[in-house]
C-alpha cells in the first residue's frame, strides 16, 4: 500500500452482513460494459447536509471516505467536476498511486480531470500541472471569455459548445468520443442535480458521516431557481434505484446506489 492510500477495514452491512470486503470487486463496473456509465460518488451528514462550516464537503470527510475516493479514481477513465467545487475545494490534476497498477493496466496511470464552466474560472494548478497523458478536459460555451479560452486551450484540452450552456448530454457524448467511457462526478451539488435530470446518472456512491450540520446545509443534489433538478423542472416520475451494497467504517456508511 502507497503513503496516499489508507489501510482502513470495511465491513459490508448489506448484502452479506459482517463480510469484511474487498473494495474494488466492491466498486466493480459492471461486466461487458459497453455505454458511458456515469457514476457520482458524493458526501453528506447525517441530516442530508453536503457542505461544511468551511464551505467544503472535505469537512464531512474521513481516512475511510478518502480510500472509497481513491479506489473510485483508480476504477474510472475520467474525474468530472463543476467549475466551483474545483475552486472551492482545490482541485489539481489526479496523483497516482502505486495500488493503481493492476486497475489501471492498458490506461494511462493516472485519469484526467474534466471540468465544466462557462466563465473559465478554473484553479491554475488543474490546467498547468496536468501531465501530457491526463490533459485536463476544459468544457465552455462559445460566450466564454476569450482571453481565458485562449488560456485554456494553451494549457487544456478545450470543448466550446455552442449555445448558452453544456449540458450533461454534450459531456457524456464527447468524453465517450475519447474512449472515456467509465465517468465519475463528483459534484457538486449543481451538477449532479443536472445530471439526474438529464436522466445520465446511472450510480451514486454516498458516505454517511456521522456528522450533525442543522439547517442551511445544501444537499447532494441542489441548486437556485432555474436550475435543472429544481422542483419547477422535476417530472412528476421518480428515478428508482437499488442498493447494491452497504458498507461501515470508521462510524461511516457507504451506499452504493445503482439506477
Amino acid at each position: 500500500m502507497s503513503g496516499n492510500d489508507v489501510n482502513v477495514t470495511f465491513r459490508a452491512l448489506l448484502p452479506s452482513p459482517d463480510v469484511e470486503v474487498d473494495l474494488v470487486a466492491a466498486y466493480a463496473h459492471p461486466v461487458g460494459l459497453d455505454r458511458p456509465w456515469v457514476r457520482a460518488n458524493m458526501v453528506a451528514s447525517v441530516d442530508g447536509g453536503a457542505i461544511g462550516p468551511s464551505g467544503r464537503s472535505r469537512d464531512l470527510s474521513s481516512s475511510a471516505d478518502r480510500r472509497v475516493m481513491g479506489v473510485l479514481r483508480g476504477l474510472c477513465d475520467v474525474v468530472l467536476v463543476g467549475a466551483h467545487t474545483a475552486r472551492v475545494e482545490g482541485y489539481g490534476p489526479v496523483k497516482a498511486r502505486t495500488s493503481w497498477a493492476a486497475l489501471r493496466a492498458g490506461r494511462p496511470s493516472t485519469p484526467p480531470v474534466a471540468v465544466v464552466s462557462r466563465t473559465l474560472d478554473l484553479p491554475e494548478r488543474l490546467l498547468a500541472e496536468a501531465p501530457g497523458h491526463a490533459r485536463t478536459i476544459v468544457f465552455t460555451t462559445a460566450g466564454a471569455p476569450a482571453d481565458r479560452r485562449a488560456h485554456a486551450a494553451r494549457h487544456a484540452d478545450l470543448v466550446v459548445v455552442e449555445g448558452e450552456s453544456v449540458t450533461p448530454a454534450h459531456v457524456v457524448n464527447a468524453l465517450a468520443g475519447r474512449g472515456l467511457h467509465r465517468i465519475l462526478t463528483e459534484g457538486g451539488p449543481h451538477l449532479l442535480a443536472e445530471f439526474t435530470a438529464a436522466g445520465l446518472l446511472d450510480e451514486l456512491c454516498l458516505t454517511l458521516s456521522p456528522r450533525l450540520l442543522g439547517a442551511g446545509a445544501p444537499r447532494i443534489v441542489s441548486g437556485g431557481p432555474g436550475t435543472p433538478g429544481t422542483r419547477e423542472h422535476v417530472s412528476t416520475q421518480s428515478t428508482p434505484v437499488r442498493m447494491a451494497h452497504l458498507l461501515a467504517a470508521e462510524g461511516a456508511l457507504f451506499a452504493r446506489y445503482v439506477r
